[in-house]
């Protein structure tokens, strides 16, 4: 299947009463499906997560600031976390990839009964000492619903998030995207009876994005009879950065005496991505090699 590139297009009312992010993330969730293997409800869910977490990080204020959104409810999906860059970038992972729970009684995936209950995590690195952390309760499960009261509650951002995954019969994902809409201080009550009243027509969006619908028609439904100038569309993936480098910093955090366990167990030691499903191998050779020469680095100069 060909790949298709994901985009998130940002607009603002004319008013300045309202912003708008709309994305088309059916190439990001393809991606994650073809990386963690999921049934359709995992990929829902992760998709539903994925698409949320890179609307958030077009959101963030500098280039080098990223954010993390996770997921920690009771339900049988277990923990799912997206981790998205400024410009919207994202990679994520689902801790039970195989959860499969009943369809609900009008035929739709239970992203709900998946999740649980529990709270969500939201965490921005803005490059300080310790990253900025806030949570909120889980409200329902399904996710949007989840970001808007998040927004509200711990932002004081009156918001509304309308986010969806379209799996096909063959499991792959025929439709993803979201909407993301935040009222600016003295917002126009007129715009905002206009979005408040749009807001029935985006209770499918991934069906709207499944019927080829661009990011800009999609826009004009939820803005419908609002002005509004366009700023910007940024192109966006499903993105993983790891690294052999990265990996061997993981093993310097776990311990010479752990790691020396395991190879005493397995003869090597294999790091695999959550993100991406890459797998690092160490012989014992390269931990001897690794762990040498942090004692070395580590060790005084001696005296002339």
């Amino acid at each position: 299947m060909e790949k298709k590139q994901s985009k998130i297009l940002r607009a603002m009312s004319q008013d300045g009463s309202a912003r708008i992010f709309v994305i088309n993330s059916t190439g990001i969730v393809n991606a994650a499906i073809g990386y963690h293997h999921t049934t359709p409800t995992a990929s829902a869910a992760l998709g539903r997560v994925l698409t949320a977490a890179s609307l958030m990080g077009t959101m963030l204020k500098e280039k080098e600031h990223s954010l993390t959104l996770r997921f920690q409810g009771d339900g049988p999906a277990g923990t799912i976390l997206a981790a998205a860059d400024y410009y919207g970038n994202v990679k994520g992972y689902i801790q039970n990839p195989g959860v499969d729970v009943p369809k609900k009684s009008n035929g739709k995936l239970d992203v709900r009964a998946a999740v649980g209950q529990g709270y969500m995590c939201v965490s921005r690195d803005l490059g300080l000492k310790e990253p900025y952390i806030s949570q909120a309760p889980i409200v329902s499960g399904e996710i949007a619903e989840d970001i808007t009261s998040y927004y509200a509650t711990s932002e004081q951002t009156p918001t509304l998030c309308a986010l969806g995954v379209l799996v096909d019969v063959d499991y792959t994902c025929k439709g993803a995207g979201g909407v993301l809409i935040q009222l600016l201080p003295f917002a126009d009550e007129k715009t905002v009876d206009l979005i408040e009243r749009n807001a029935q027509f985006l209770s499918s969006v991934s069906s709207l994005f499944a019927e080829g619908k661009t990011n800009k028609e999609v826009m004009d439904i939820a803005f419908q009879d609002i002005p509004y100038d366009l700023f910007d569309e940024l192109d966006v993936d499903y993105v993983c950065d790891c690294s052999r480098e990265r990996t061997t910093k993981a093993l310097l955090a776990v311990g010479k005496a752990e790691v020396d366990d395991i190879l005493a167990e397995q003869g090597q030691v294999e790091v695999c991505c959550h993100f991406c499903d890459k797998k690092y191998v160490f012989t014992p050779e390269d931990c001897e090699k690794l762990f040498a020469a942090v004692e070395n680095k580590a060790e005084p100069d001696e005296e002339n």
